[in-house]
């Protein structure tokens, strides 16, 4: 996906707490927007998490069309 690519900056990290935040709400596959929201105000929270797709701290589907309900999961630690 090469629009996920605009998301590889470090400016879209969020910061420590907001990845902890990710990384809890995508411990067990969800749902893209359950996960979201659960977080907090999706215009902050969706940049945090493409930037962590694209870093593969978070795992989905990249194949498939995204959606909101696609399933995006925490990649285990390494």
């Amino acid at each position: 996906m090469t629009w996920l690519a605009g998301y590889r900056h470090p400016r879209h990290h969020g910061g420590q707490l907001l990845a902890a935040a990710l990384q809890e709400a995508f411990a067990e596959p969800a749902p893209l927007w359950e996960g979201v929201r659960r977080i907090g105000d999706p215009l902050v929270v969706l940049p945090a998490l493409f930037h962590a797709l694209w870093a593969g701290r978070l795992a989905a589907d990249l194949g498939a069309a995204m959606h909101e309900r696609m399933p995006v999961w925490a990649q285990a630690a390494k």
